[in-house]
């Protein structure tokens, strides 16, 4: 029998898009190609996907923005006011794309799997050897 959780919610950071969300994720993928760490800054992307329905919009839906990268099958969907990804549909429109970053609480699972490993950033093989802090450093 599987558990059953409570929905999420979620948004941006400046509060303007707001979201509520069933928290029965499908998958859970780190992506590590160049177009998800040029648009996250970082050295990969933590995407969920569910269904296109698991979502209702509580403030601010209309205001999300849209970026298609040119030749490649993504798009980048983000507020316009603090820059913060926020939900969108996949390509084929069926599946809903979560950064998990926007969630406000804890997905019902953990990341499935490392994707696009060939364009991987060299130095992220060596972070797990990094000092951890409980904020910044003294």
């Amino acid at each position: 029998m599987q558990a059953i959780h409570q929905p999420l919610k979620g948004s941006c950071l400046c509060q303007s898009i707001q979201f509520e969300i069933e928290n029965s994720f499908r998958s859970f993928f780190l992506c590590h190609c160049h177009q998800c760490q040029k648009m996250t800054d970082s050295a990969h992307v933590a995407n969920l996907f569910i269904d296109k329905n698991a979502i209702t919009w509580l403030k601010g839906e209309s205001k999300a923005t849209h970026y298609q990268v040119p030749g490649h099958d993504i798009k980048n969907v983000f507020c316009p006011d603090c820059g913060s990804p926020v939900p969108y549909l996949n390509s084929n429109g069926k599946l809903l794309i979560v950064p998990a970053g926007s969630l406000d609480g804890e997905p019902s699972i953990a990341p499935h799997s490392h994707i696009f490993m060939e364009e991987k950033r060299k130095w992220h093989d060596e972070i797990h050897k990094t000092l951890q802090f409980d904020g910044f450093p003294s």
